[in-house]
């Protein structure tokens, strides 16, 4: 516990510090959280099966015709659970874009990093992090997405300038 926590502690009955640009007071929690968790793809086989050959799969409701990415099981607009695959085209038009510096402790290995979101031509919006310079982006700018492959050496798709 470092000396600010500690000095708060006393004067205020509770592990806070103060926030160096706003004042405001910030809860630093005394206990380490660890999780680790297991959940079932199996119902979006195809989704993963695309990134390892570099395509970007989501999936249509037949009933519908939304379309969904993530790739959803069932339709969460009319609940049909006919559903197919598709393989989405990867461009699009950039809508807003952050850099993540207060991160989770799962990220906390990661420098701070640029996500997006942008609207892919063929219509849904999809969450990214953003490989392009930060400081170049402008939105409705058009970008791609590319699959490419995180520090622990797991694929993934982010959104890149074109």
């Amino acid at each position: 516990m470092n000396e600010e926590v500690k000095k708060n502690m006393e004067e205020f009955g509770f592990p806070v510090i103060v926030d160096e640009k706003s004042g405001a007071m910030q809860w630093v929690d005394m206990r380490e959280l660890r999780l680790r968790y297991i959940i079932s793809v199996e119902n979006i086989k195809p989704f993963y099966e695309g990134l390892r050959e570099g395509k970007l799969m989501a999936t249509k409701c037949k009933k519908c015709g939304r379309i969904f990415f993530p790739p959803q099981k069932d339709c969460p607009s009319c609940f049909d659970s006919d559903i197919e695959w598709v393989e989405l085209k990867k461009e699009g038009t950039l809508e807003t874009m952050t850099v993540v510096f207060v991160k989770p402790p799962s990220f906390g290995q990661y420098d701070p990093y640029p996500v997006a979101i942008a609207k892919l031509d063929d219509g849904p919006r999809i969450l990214a992090w953003y490989s392009g310079d930060p400081q170049q982006v402008k939105p409705g700018q058009r970008v791609k997405v590319q699959v490419s492959r995180r520090k622990e050496g797991y694929l993934m798709y982010e959104l890149a300038p074109i």
